[in-house]
């Protein structure tokens, strides 16, 4: 019987053994934790609200702006809420959404001429009351020659027919008056006196539009041309006209 070949054949003698350097085994990384998420910071419900006012608030001012300018230059049938929205890069129906009717956007263009025009001619309390006159009609004119487009709306407005819109103008002018009688201490001026001042502020106003159109006249004479038809009412100026 025959002896059955070896399974592993015999390594010649004197043949140079070859060891391979096996790598070193890996080092095992302990898992990790996975990072945690920092939360992300709560929004109140009054930011985003309070943004969207902010936005709203920005849309109204810039409408009521269009309104001043447009209804400076055309009479109120000739201004379409289309053409307004159009200006404002929006739809009617958005401009809806802050002036429910186009006779309540008109009123709003004049009150927001008004309030302009009232702030503009604010002066400080304290200052002596001719000079305080004096520099308040010094900035009624800056009003009317800077923002003749707000001045023209509040004044040359179709607003005959309509209380509502004549109240607003009317308020304007009282608020102008007593102003001036505060100034020299007068809280209820005389009928008299105050029926003058009222032809007095008429006459500032008619001469202001006139101006505008013509500038025919420098404008230290159209204060002077104030001053004097003043001085020429109430002689004894204001605060002795209260006695």
């Amino acid at each position: 019987m025959s002896t059955p070949a070896p399974l592993v054949a015999a390594m010649p003698v004197g043949a140079a053994v070859v060891y391979k350097r096996q790598p070193p085994p890996m080092a095992r990384r302990e898992p990790t934790a996975p990072a945690r998420r920092r939360p992300a910071a709560r929004r109140t419900a009054a930011e985003p609200e309070a943004r969207q006012r902010m936005a709203n608030d920005e849309r109204r001012a810039q409408l009521l702006a269009l309104g001043v300018e447009m209804f400076s230059k055309h009479p109120w049938h000739e201004v379409q809420i289309d053409d307004v929205a159009r200006a404002a890069g929006i739809s009617k129906g958005l401009l809806y959404h802050y002036f429910p009717t186009k006779k309540h956007f008109y009123a709003e263009v004049i009150r927001e001429a008004a309030r302009r025009l009232l702030a503009t001619t604010d002066m400080p309390p304290t200052m002596v009351p001719l000079e305080r006159l004096t520099a308040g009609l010094t900035r009624y004119l800056d009003f009317v020659e800077q923002r003749a487009d707000a001045y023209v709306t509040l004044l040359r407005g179709n607003i005959g027919a309509d209380p509502g819109l004549a109240g607003i103008v009317e308020d304007t002018r009282r608020q102008l008056l007593a102003r001036i009688f505060e100034g020299v201490g007068m809280r209820e001026p005389p009928p008299r006196l105050r029926l003058v001042m009222r032809g007095w502020l008429g006459f500032v106003e008619a001469t202001s539009i006139d101006w505008l159109e013509r500038r025919d006249l420098a404008r230290d004479d159209v204060l002077a041309l104030w001053t004097d038809a003043l001085l020429a009412l109430v002689p004894g100026g204001l605060a002795a006209s209260s006695r």
